[in-house]
């Protein structure tokens, strides 16, 4: 192994920079525990840490268990896989014993053949060898910061590349590729080509659709610039294999007086328009003060990658304006049968209570209404304004910052850093139209109408509806001048005296 000593006093800092718990777990472990994988690489990069994955050598699981339940709770994934999740001081850690991958020919779910089996007397070289890429291959012994770095992953690092630490072992879980891409974004890094070489020939359609969706997730979500890894999607193969959706759109061209953008290739593709405004999309959601939680910025974020899923089948030839135009009519309105399916395979619903499923789909479907109705804003009622609140509540901010990220993709490559005009316009109509939740519930009820001697049935559900597209249009605003208007106008109609 390639063990050498970081330098004493700046070593010792970063560490602590990066784990201030380490004190703790060589109080349990002393020198028999160490950090693995995206720490120790981050450590290096000096980026701002994340979750610290730990392995300790040389104990027992049940000894492990033991010594962590006097100090915090512990959740037991698996006795057979070694891996136990422990909560301390606040933070969630996974601690795992050294494992290694035993051929399984039986074992066929999720494309995997081989299972995992936990062994503490597995030299700590053959537990690093079983990792993705050479750069997460690395050790760091937290009591004497000893770095074991059999493979080369320091060098990697300070190459920028992402090279397949065993390549035998690598595409036995073909989830890799996906997750070779995410790195590429995340980190910056290029992947080796024998990646790439491979990956076309791998049979990507047996992965599950939780982990393949859950990996798009953390590839939109941590990617400063989300088009690196979605390209690489694009040459691995991935686009072509879980997306056929999205893959026509690589070939699906766009009139490029009204779309400049191109592609690597330099055809003016929706491909190409997707890419610039998911990362457009990204820029706008991290930025504070548009106050996204995780949920919000993945539905824009998805929102802006299938956007345009429609043109795949409505883009045509069109003589228009003394000219032959590429043409994308109503391609907003094929969400319905494109999204759901695209939705329903890779089982995108829920996430952490967020209605993101139907949240996309809306997005989608809605994604040209921002610019529509700004235009036409001279004219625009209340009504219709509120109708489209009804419908997304205050997750219009997404649709105006989707409208921004839609715009703003023509080629130019910079982010942009404000709301559109039409996404400004619709956000500050709604606050002058004085649209929120609570304006928005009917004023007048049938308790009301039944207090007036009203008989219940179908004739008043229809004068409720009535009352409600009133208050839709703005003709009255509070309880007090709704009851008021409810009483002329069912006067005027001889229904009350």
């Amino acid at each position: 192994m390639n063990i050498f000593r970081e330098s004493g006093k700046d070593a010792g800092m970063r560490m602590r920079d990066l784990f201030p718990e380490q004190n703790f777990f060589v109080t349990l472990f002393d020198d028999r525990v160490y950090a693995v994988g995206g720490a120790v690489r981050d450590l290096f990069l000096e980026r701002e840490r994340g979750d610290v994955d730990l392995l300790v050598v040389r104990e027992e699981i049940d000894g492990v268990i033991a010594k962590l339940k006097r100090h915090g709770k512990v959740d037991v994934v698996g006795k057979a896989f070694g891996v136990i999740r422990f909560r301390y001081g606040g933070r969630e850690f996974e601690i795992a014993l050294p494992r290694v991958d035993v051929t399984d020919p039986e074992a066929k779910a999720d494309h995997k053949n081989f299972l995992v089996h936990a062994d503490p007397w597995l030299p700590l070289e053959e537990d690093l060898r079983r990792r993705d890429f050479v750069c997460n291959s690395m050790a760091l012994n937290l009591k004497e910061g000893l770095l074991v770095d059999p493979f080369g992953g320091r060098e990697d690092i300070g190459n920028r590349l992402l090279r397949m630490t065993d390549e035998r072992s690598f595409f036995d879980d073909p989830l890799r590729i996906l997750r070779g891409a995410r790195f590429a974004a995340y980190l910056g890094f290029k992947l080796e080509k024998r990646v790439y070489l491979k990956a076309a020939k791998t049979d990507l359609t047996a992965l599950s659709a939780e982990r393949v969706s859950e990996e798009l997730y953390k590839l939109l979500l941590t990617a400063p610039r989300p088009s690196v890894g979605l390209e690489a999607y694009f040459h691995l193969g991935v686009i072509r294999q879980l997306f056929p959706e999205i893959d026509r759109l690589t070939l699906t061209l766009q009139d490029q007086e009204f779309h400049p953008e191109r592609d690597a290739r330099g055809n003016h593709t929706v491909w190409a328009h997707l890419l610039e405004t998911v990362d457009n999309a990204r820029a706008l959601a991290v930025r504070e003060e548009h106050g996204l939680e995780k949920s919000r910025k993945l539905a824009l974020l998805l929102g802006a990658l299938l956007h345009d899923l429609g043109k795949g089948e409505t883009t045509r030839w069109e003589f228009k304006r003394g000219r032959m135009t590429i043409t994308s009519n109503n391609h907003d309105t094929q969400w319905v049968k494109l999204g759901k399916g695209l939705m329903d395979r890779c089982r995108i619903f829920a996430y952490d209570g967020y209605p993101l499923r139907d949240r996309v789909l809306q997005l989608i479907g809605l994604h040209h209404r921002t610019f529509s109705y700004w235009r036409s804003r001279d004219t625009l009622t209340r009504k219709t304004l509120a109708k489209l609140y009804l419908e997304m509540g205050e997750d219009l901010l997404l649709l105006a910052l989707l409208d921004t990220a839609d715009q703003s993709a023509r080629g130019g490559g910079v982010p942009p850093e404000s709301l559109s005009e039409s996404g400004q316009w619709l956000l500050e109509r709604i606050r002058r139209d004085n649209l929120n939740r609570e304006s928005v519930k009917p004023l007048v009820m049938g308790r009301d109408l039944l207090a007036w001697d009203l008989l219940p049935g179908p004739n008043m559900g229809k004068i409720l509806k009535a009352l409600y597209e009133h208050q839709m249009e703005g003709r009255f605003t509070d309880r007090e001048s709704a009851l008021l208007f409810a009483r002329d106008y069912l006067r005027e109609r001889g229904i009350l005296p």
